[in-house]
């Protein structure tokens, strides 16, 4: 029992790798814990662990992955105090791998900087005289290396000649050439002094690009030939171990059976990025060369069109080419290794070949290390019922296992292991999984991942259904550990796994590296399990293909799939820039979203609400779909578009906001990644999906932010109601205002043209606010709304500034001129809002409007360029109105003082508390002041029925204290009534002549002595010197009964009174 659980070990944990000499078991155990312990030390933050087995340096990064760390850097003070310490108490020899924190991360990149422009040479099919010759002499060279890019025209399948080099002496010195088989690929073959070697290296017939090399030394004969960084073919020895002539001719595109002419062998297709050295090149050089990396050392000729002569037939073309190494800087040569310390102990690091082997140090952090070891030796202690059903399984692979400890350097041993792993998960599903096993598991699945990318394995050597049942079992295991009933182990080994996306990841390696064996007879692959599902797609392009699409499996319950889909523009575009074959690799996930925590909130910022909600929280709220575009064989970062159900069920009295995002790997590395927002946008929300676009390709999901609802839908509907009625009041308050103002006709100044404004902004934005539900049922007129609405709230409060800037020249002296104030007034109180919302409807239109409603949206900074002004504004008049209180409150104390001593203290208290009151109510209005409950609504309900009422009501508002009780107003309206009835007693009346007249009747005089009681005796009653006599007309002209009175003073003896008497009109 105790053998078999050192296989299990050996297969999953690979402990043994930590230890100096190979596990027993029995009394040896203490002393092999004793040198476990040598091999690891301790800082307050990191653990580091020194791998006692030399690697590569690829394998050696691979290992540290698959034992959930890193390769440890030099970065840090803490770093290089740990590396020296350990390395000083374990003596090992240096130099050791070390990571380089400068390399790029594994996040794909754009187009733009995956692929670069060269200048190529197109050899047309319509000649076969087409050539180009390299304008330069050929030393003798011992050595020589030729890399060449290819696209081969897939119509000619004739024997063709890529290069030819011919001496005067020899013509067929070094050459290379081509021709396709009956399988449709096209075979390569070299010819050295004369003698043709066989045609064995290939590539396929598919019109792509491909890279190939050829090299060959002298001093041993040794030959090879690359393609696409590959050795494909390689040998040695040939007839005359001679150098190669100098003083030839490097012919492009044809053969030479004469010194430097006599072509019978054209080249049909495209050549470009020929580079020629007199050494031969390594295969890290090679590989190196085919992503792009520039290697200067020994170069002969580096590609230069200004250094060819063509034939006119030739033509010089543009094309795209696929290097990372321009994006990723990689290493040509050699990788970093710690070599040494200073005196001053500071790590001294060089280069090295990363094919050699070496040492390698693996750093985590501490508190990983110690769950890794808890669980660890927990499989000391006796194995788990998946562990011995494994093991019972294993026994038929155990001699292959034991072998490679350290990893898996095959793809059918890899698929082996996977298998059984895949039988022992169904037999054990009852009793369930612990958490040795889930991390075990994990393992092994980011170590397979990695066999296929693994160097020598050549496709040659596995079928495409070896590939397939790799990748069916891998996908069996991992559908089992990230079911939906392990969601409670995963939060128990939180601490050592980084999470269920690490298993993500290890698929996505997995499938990318075996899409060239998968799909070599095939177009379409599906693996279909119950928590994922992938699906590999394949097509050559040309003019007008069509997009691609992907959903995840249709279930009963939800009639809306998961699907994720590129545009067919994108493909178009693709086409365009020169891609033959596209892949997509795309993969749903269905139960991840249960694995992570939801008592954990996902850190991100909320959404601005209007105030009905309050933000809890994010939370994984969909299923993880994602896509990975290959064009030719090569990663490409393009546009897609998604939909994705919500998987997590409203609770009472939440809501949900979806936000799309994705899972970016290289966003806090040490985590394992993070969800990222960057590049993608909601295009529309449904009753149970969203609808996304995001600029990249990569794992995509939908983070719901969690809001609990502040309000019922009760108030909800009643704050709409009351709004809209109080918006109605408000404008009929606005609209009589400002008839009042025209009507009356009360002097203009300044102050009244700045009410006037101030009503017809606003009175224009409440309209629109009270008509806004209409237009909301039309995209394009909802978005001329908002415009509106942006426009004319912003204008009422500018206007509202410039009602502050008028008090405060009120009230502190300002040299400025009337008409020179008024300019600048209306600059501010229209010429602003125009300036604010052209520069917003610029700067974001396409998220300039709310996806719900007519107003601008409030989940990106939109909404700010129209509360930032709001809250300038409320602010300057807040110290206007707080200035003007001070003045009006030192004005009634300097009254107060006026008074005698014994009423002073008591009128004094009510002049201050009305010199504070009366601005206060008279100046809330026009200031906008009763915004400010505005920031406060989120607290309480109460608080936006407060909000809504005076501000809704704030044109009724005006009305009454700017209209209806202005004195100023009221005494127009006095002066308007007084004229009027002055006029119509005027222009209505007919004058009566009370002279004798042959027209007018007689009018009798009458003489009547003054009553004591009349209110004119009183009045005209003077010094008893006075003569007063009182006179009553009686007019027949008149109506009857009406007379007039006199009261006659005479002033002399001979006075002529002449008197005239109206007739009101009707009378």
């Amino acid at each position: 029992m105790t053998g078999l659980l050192h296989i299990g070990l050996i297969l999953f944990s690979f402990v043994v790798v930590f230890d100096s000499e190979p596990t027993h078991a029995g009394p040896d155990r203490e002393g092999e814990s004793h040198e476990k312990s040598r091999l690891v030390h301790m800082t307050s933050h990191w653990a580091f662990q020194l791998a006692n087995n030399s690697l590569t340096f690829s394998r050696a990064d691979r290992f540290c992955r698959g034992q959930f760390s890193s390769l440890a850097t030099l970065e840090q003070s803490e770093d290089q105090e740990g590396v020296f310490e350990l390395l000083w108490h374990t003596k090992h020899n240096l130099p050791i791998w070390v990571r380089d924190p400068s390399k790029a991360g594994s996040s794909a990149v754009p187009l733009s900087k995956q692929y670069a422009q060269f200048s190529a040479l197109n050899f047309p099919k319509e000649s076969c005289e087409g050539f180009a010759r390299l304008n330069m002499s050929f030393p003798t060279m011992s050595s020589v290396s030729v890399c060449v890019r290819v696209q081969w025209n897939a119509e000619w399948t004739e024997v063709s000649t890529i290069f030819s080099y011919a001496a005067p002496i020899f013509t067929n010195e070094f050459q290379l050439r081509g021709q396709v088989d009956v399988q449709g690929r096209i075979l390569l073959a070299l010819i050295i002094h004369g003698k043709h070697l066989p045609y064995k290296a290939s590539f396929p017939n598919d019109g792509a690009w491909h890279h190939i090399c050829v090299t060959w030394l002298r001093i041993s004969g040794h030959w090879a030939i690359y393609v696409d960084g590959d050795r494909k073919d390689m040998g040695s020895g040939t007839d005359s171990p001679r150098n190669i002539y100098g003083d030839g001719i490097f012919i492009l595109g044809q053969d030479q059976d004469s010194f430097g002419g006599n072509f019978t062998e054209p080249f049909f297709g495209n050549i470009t990025d020929l580079n020629v050295w007199n050494i031969s090149l390594e295969t890290r050089h090679v590989q190196a060369l085919n992503a792009c990396s520039p290697m200067t050392p020994e170069v002969l000729f580096s590609w230069n069109l200004a250094d060819l002569s063509n034939h006119p037939t030739v033509k010089e073309v543009q094309v795209l080419l696929y290097c990372p190494a321009v994006n990723q800087q990689m290493e040509l040569h050699d990788c970093r290794t710690l070599r040494g310390w200073s005196s001053q102990q500071l790590p001294l690091l060089s280069w090295t070949d990363c094919s050699d082997p070496l040492l390698f140090i693996c750093r985590s952090r501490r508190e990983r290390y110690l769950k890794m070891k808890q669980i660890t030796d927990s499989q000391l202690s006796g194995p788990t019922d998946f562990m011995n059903h494994l093991m019972k399984l294993s026994n038929k692979t155990q001699a292959v296992l034991v072998q490679q400890p350290s990893g898996l350097s095959s793809l059918a041993e890899a698929s082996a292991l996977l298998d059984i792993s895949a039988q022992a998960l169904e037999d054990t599903q009852l009793e369930g999984l612990e958490q040795a096993d889930m991390v075990s598991i994990i393992q092994l699945l980011s170590l397979a991942a990695d066999v296929p990318a693994q160097p020598g394995t050549e496709a040659t050597n596995y079928s495409r259904d070896v590939a397939q049942e790799l990748s069916r079992h891998f996908i069996s295991v991992a559908d089992r550990i990230i079911g939906e009933d392990n969601a409670l182990k995963w939060q128990a080994i939180k601490e050592v796994v980084n999470g269920p996306m690490d298993v993500v990841k290890s698929i996505d390696r997995m499938v990318t590296c075996l899409i060239p064996r998968l799909m070599v007879e095939t177009d379409h692959l599906i693996i279909h399990r119950p928590n994922i599902k992938v699906e590999v797609q394949q097509q050559m392009l040309q003019e007008g293909s069509r997009g691609f699409s992907f959903c995840g499996p249709e279930t009963e319950k939800n009639s809306k799939l998961d699907c994720i889909s590129v545009p067919r523009q994108k493909i178009q575009t693709l086409h365009d820039n020169g891609f033959v074959k596209l892949t997509l690799v795309n993969t749903w996930y269905g139960s991840l979203w249960p694995l992570f925590n939801l008592e954990e909130n996902i850190t991100m910022v909320p959404t601005v609400t209007d105030g009905s909600q309050r933000y809890l929280g994010t939370v994984l709220g969909s299923s993880v779909i994602s896509t990975t575009v290959m064009g030719d064989n090569q990663p490409v970062s393009t546009a897609v578009r998604f939909q994705l159900q919500h998987r997590v069920q409203n609770p009472t009295g939440t809501v949900y906001d979806p936000v799309c995002a994705f899972w970016d790997f290289d966003l806090t590395p040490e985590a394992g990644g993070w969800w990222n927002t960057k590049g993608c946008d909601v295009v529309s929300k449904q009753i149970g999906y969203t609808v996304c676009s995001c600029n990249h390709t990569t794992n995509f999901a939908l983070l719901l932010q969690v809001y609990e609802a502040q309000r019922s839908p009760e108030n909800e509907k009643a704050l709409q109601v009351l709004t809209f009625v109080s918006c109605g009041v408000s404008l009929c308050g606005l609209l009589f205002t400002f008839i009042l103002f025209i009507a009356v006709g009360i002097p203009k100044s300044d102050r009244t043209t700045v009410h006037k404004n101030l009503i017809v902004a606003l009175g224009i934005a409440e309209l629109l606010l009270m008509c806004s539900d209409w237009a909301s049922a039309n995209e394009a007129a909802c978005f001329v709304v908002t415009a509106l609405l942006h426009l004319f709230f912003m204008a009422s409060f500018s206007w509202m500034l410039v009602e502050g800037l008028l008090l405060w020249s009120k009230v502190v002296t300002v040299n400025i001129s009337e008409d020179r104030r008024m300019t600048l007034y209306y600059i501010i109180g229209w010429g602003l809002p125009v300036l604010i919302v052209g520069i917003t409807l610029t700067v974001s239109v396409d998220k300039y409007k709310a996806d719900d409603h007519c107003w601008l949206n409030v989940k990106n900074d939109t909404i700010w360029a129209f509360v930032g002004p709001v809250v300038f504004v409320l602010a300057v008049n807040t110290v206007v109105l707080c200035r003007v209180v001070m003045v009006t409150v030192s004005s009634a104390r300097r009254r107060a003082k006026m008074l005698s001593p014994s009423s002073a203290s008591k009128l004094q208290i009510f002049d201050l508390t009305w010199a504070v009151t009366r601005p206060v109510l008279i100046l809330l209005p026009v200031l906008g002041l009763t915004w400010l409950c505005g920031l406060l609504v989120h607290l309480s309900v109460v608080l936006a029925y407060i909000f809504i009422t005076l501000n809704a009501l704030q044109g009724l508002y005006i009305f009454l204290v700017y209209a209806l009780y202005n004195s100023e107003v009221r005494n127009a309206i006095k002066r308007i009534k007084e004229k009027r009835k002055a006029l119509s007693f005027t222009n209505c009346s007919q004058p009566t002549s009370f002279l004798p007249s042959q027209r007018a009747p007689m009018t009798s005089w009458g003489r009547i002595p003054p009553t004591p009681s009349s209110p004119e005796t009183s009045e005209t009653s003077g010094p008893a010197s006075s003569t007063n006599t009182s006179l009553v007309i009686k007019n027949e002209s008149f109506r009857k009964e009406s007379f007039v009175s006199f009261s006659l003073k005479p002033v002399s003896e001979n006075q002529v009174v002449r008197l005239t008497g109206f007739k009101p009109s009707g009378c």
